[in-house]
């Protein structure tokens, strides 16, 4: 399913390993056209490691990825279908896994995990 309004875009996705550079290519495009352009690195950032994850952890590899634009700034959620939580904020950053949720805590201003569905929508948020 593909949805684009003015101020948002949804869409569902099977994820492989190379995904993420044709979702950076879509966020980026939005980013421009909101007049956003000095989101674009932090936002393709934490997108790429949104995907990931899904990538990893989720075994259909099944997600939604929806782009909101906000009067704040900019609001990306990716929504799948396994419950539970991500790793801690703050994780140790020797772990093997969980390095690309700091990134994404370092690039944003805020990032979250909330209960949706039978899953979990994993999102951040940039201020303009």
């Amino acid at each position: 399913m593909n949805h684009v309004t003015e101020a948002t875009y949804r869409m569902g996705f099977t994820v492989g390993e190379h995904s993420a550079r044709h979702m950076r290519r879509i966020l980026r495009s939005f980013l421009v056209h909101w007049r956003l352009p000095h989101l674009v690195d932090a936002a393709e950032l934490a997108l790429t490691e949104l995907v990931a994850n899904v990538v990893r952890h989720v075994p259909d590899r099944r997600c939604a990825v929806i782009v909101l634009r906000e009067p704040y700034g900019l609001r990306v959620e990716v929504a799948d279908g396994v419950p539970g939580s991500v790793a801690a904020k703050g994780g140790d950053p020797l772990d093997e896994g969980g390095r690309g949720l700091l990134l994404v805590e370092a690039v944003t201003d805020r990032w979250g995990v909330e209960e949706a569905g039978d899953g979990k929508r994993v999102w951040f948020e940039c201020d303009a």
